[in-house]
C-alpha cells in the first residue's frame, strides 16, 4: 500500500452515495415533490443528509449515515482507496510509523496465563529484569492470570503513554512468590527488517516484511552490519510483504542503480507525472541481488522487483506478486478519521503498470489469489497468460509483461512436496506452535545455557522431538498414519525447531532455521553463484 508522507485537516464532509429520493404519498402525508422542496445540485450530498436527518420515521444519528456511506463510497472507486475511522488510525498507522509506547514484552496466552515470550531488547521490561517465560499475574492490583482475556485486552493494559508506569506482578519458576515490578512505559521500536545474516561466505539475506519509515535505515544498518563479514552478494526477501511508505521502497532501490536511472514514477488524472531517478549514493552498486517474491508481496515491494527488474540490475525469483500499482495519500479529519484516496498508478521504469483489473467487482478482486490457486498459478508457470500488447522490453532486450504483478525470470512453484492430510490438520490447529512453546518453557533452564543458535540446534538434534510431538498431537486428537509422517517429518521437524529456536533467538534463529529447507532460498543461493 503506497501513500504519500502528505497529510490535511479538514472539516468532514458529509458524503452520500447510491441514495435515490422519490415522491410518495403515506397516509395524508403530502409527497417530497407536492411540497416543493428544491435542493442545489451542487449541494446534493448535504442536502440528502440534512433532509434523512429532518424528516425520516424513525430518530437517526446524522454521524452514523456518514461513518456507513463514506467506505461505500470509496469501495465503489477501487480496492485500495479506504475509509478508517478514529478509533482504528492509531493501530492502522503504528506497523508504519515504526515504534509504539509500551513496556518491550512479546506474550501469548497459554491456559488463560499471560506467559512472556521474549523482552525486546533495550525495551523498559528488559531493563527492569522481566524474562522470558515469566507469567504475569497481575496488571495494576489487577489479576489478569486465571480469567478468560483476550490479546487486546492485555495490549490495553500494557500500552500507555510514554514515561507512564505500570505495575506487574510475576510469577517465576524460580520463585516462591510473586515478583513485583515497577515498569515505566518507554518507546518500543517495531521493526521490519525481521532478519539479516550471512547465509553464507558471501551471501547475506535481508528479510524485510513491510516499508516503514524505519524501514530504508534498517535496511542500511542490517548492510552496514553484514558488510565486514564478506558481503558481495544479497537475497533480499520481499515474501508476504505487502508493501507502505513509497519512498522506504525507493530509496532502498538508490543504493543499488547507478545515478540517474529511473527508479518509477507515478501518474494520475489530477496529478502529474512524478519521476523518480536514481542519485549517486548506491552503497549497493558492486553486490549481485536477488529480489524474493510471492503472490502475497504488493505495492512498495513490486516497486523494488520493478525497478530491479527493468534495469537489468538484479534476478526476481519466486511466484508472480500481488498486482498491486495504486498510490494512496492520506487524508485526515478534525475528529480523527482519514481517507486514504488513490490518487495516482505508478509506473516501472519501461512504462509497466502493474497493477491487476478491478473492473469486474471488488468480490473477484479479492479472491484473486485464490483464483490463481484453482487455476493452477500457483502450481505451474505455462498457467500464467500475458496479452502480447502488455509486452515491454528491458535495456538489454529481457521480455516482461504489465498488467498484473510482477513476473519473477525464475519460477518456484508452491512447494507441495511435505504435504498430507495430517500436516494440514496440525497446521490448522496450531499445533506446531503450541508444542515449540511448550518445549522450550518446560525446557527453559536448560536451553537458556545456550545463547548461539548452533549451540541450541546441537541440543536439540540430541533430543527425540519429532516422537515428542507425535504424541504430544496423538493426545491433543491427531494421529497419522506411517506414509503421512514419512512424507510429512522432515517440514514438521524443521519449523518444530524453527519456533522453538524463535522462543529463544527471536527471528534470526527462525528463518536461518527454516532457510535450509527453502527451495526458494535454494534456487537463489545457485542462481548468485552461476550468474
Amino acid at each position: 500500500m503506497e501513500y504519500k508522507n502528505k497529510t490535511f485537516i479538514i472539516i468532514l464532509p458529509i458524503i452520500l452515495a447510491g441514495v435515490l429520493i422519490t415522491g410518495i404519498l403515506i397516509g395524508n402525508k403530502l409527497s417530497v415533490y407536492n411540497n416543493n422542496i428544491t435542493y442545489s445540485k451542487t449541494n446534493k450530498l448535504n442536502s440528502v443528509i440534512d433532509y434523512i436527518s429532518d424528516n425520516y420515521v424513525d430518530s437517526i444519528s446524522r454521524d452514523k449515515i456518514i461513518e456507513k456511506v463514506i467506505p461505500e463510497l470509496l469501495r465503489e472507486l477501487d480496492p485500495h482507496s479506504i475509509y478508517i475511522p478514529a478509533q482504528n488510525m492509531e493501530s492502522v498507522n503504528e506497523p508504519l510509523v515504526g515504534n509504539f509506547d509500551g513496556i518491550g514484552i512479546q506474550f501469548n496466552i497459554q491456559k488463560d496465563t499471560v506467559i512472556v515470550i521474549n523482552t525486546i531488547s533495550g525495551g523498559p521490561s528488559e531493563k527492569v529484569g522481566i524474562k522470558a517465560g515469566d507469567r504475569i499475574v497481575n496488571v495494576n492490583d489487577t489479576i489478569i492470570a486465571g480469567i478468560k482475556i483476550s490479546n487486546n485486552e492485555v495490549v490495553k493494559k500494557l500500552r500507555g503513554e510514554r514515561n507512564s508506569v505500570v505495575f506487574v506482578d510475576i510469577k517465576r519458576s524460580s520463585s516462591s512468590s510473586l515478583i513485583n515490578y515497577k515498569i515505566i512505559r518507554g518507546k518500543i521500536p517495531l521493526s521490519s527488517v525481521d532478519v539479516a545474516y550471512m547465509i553464507d561466505d558471501e551471501t547475506g539475506y535481508i528479510k524485510i516484511s513491510k516499508f516503514a519509515r524505519t524501514t530504508y535505515s534498517e535496511f542500511i544498518e542490517a548492510v552496514e552490519k553484514l558488510q565486514p563479514l564478506g558481503l558481495n552478494n544479497i537475497i533480499l526477501d520481499l515474501r508476504g510483504n505487502g508493501g507502505g511508505f513509497l519512498d522506504a521502497a525507493t530509496n532502498i532501490i538508490d543504493e543499488f542503480l547507478d545515478e540517474n536511472k529511473t527508479i518509477v514514477y507515478t501518474q494520475g488524472n489530477n496529478s502529474t507525472k512524478r519521476i523518480i531517478k536514481s542519485t549517486k549514493r548506491g552503497i549497493c552498486k558492486n553486490k549481485k541481488i536477488v529480489v524474493l517474491i510471492d503472490e502475497w508481496s504488493a505495492s512498495a515491494s513490486e516497486i523494488v522487483a520493478g525497478a530491479i527488474q527493468d534495469n537489468d540490475r538484479g534476478t526476481i525469483i519466486g511466484r508472480r506478486s500481488f498486482g498491486k500499482g495504486l498510490v494512496q495519500e492520506p487524508m485526515v479529519f478534525r475528529d480523527g478519521s482519514g481517507i486514504r484516496l488513490t490518487i495516482a498508478r505508478y509506473y516501472t521504469p519501461t512504462g509497466r503498470c502493474i497493477q491487476k483489473p478491478y473492473s469486474s467487482g471488488i468480490n473477484n478482486y479479492e479472491f484473486d489469489i485464490s483464483h490463481r490457486f484453482v487455476n493452477g498459478e500457483l502450481l505451474e508457470k505455462d498457467s500464467i497468460h500475458f496479452p502480447d500488447s502488455l509486452k515491454y522490453k528491458t535495456p538489454k532486450g529481457k521480455v516482461v509483461y504489465g498488467g498484473g504483478g510482477i513476473m519473477p525470470d525464475y519460477f518456484i512453484p508452491l512447494d507441495t512436496t511435505y504435504h498430507t492430510k495430517y500436516l494440514t490438520n496440525i497446521i490448522n490447529h496450531g499445533l506446531i506452535y503450541q508444542f515449540a512453546f511448550d518445549f522450550t518453557d518446560k525446557n527453559r533452564e536448560q536451553l537458556n545455557k545456550f545463547k548461539e543458535y548452533n549451540k541450541i540446534l546441537e541440543y536439540l538434534n540430541k533430543q527425540d522431538i519429532n516422537k515428542l510431538f507425535i504424541n504430544y498431537a496423538k493426545d491433543k486428537g491427531f494421529v497419522a498414519d506411517i506414509n503421512e509422517l514419512k512424507k510429512s517429518k522432515k517440514i514438521i521437524l524443521t519449523y518444530l525447531k524453527a519456533y522453538i529456536l524463535r522462543n529463544l533467538i527471536n527471528d534470526y534463529g527462525f528463518y536461518k532455521m527454516l532457510n535450509t529447507v527453502d527451495k526458494t532460498i535454494i534456487e537463489a543461493k545457485r542462481v548468485l553463484k552461476h550468474n
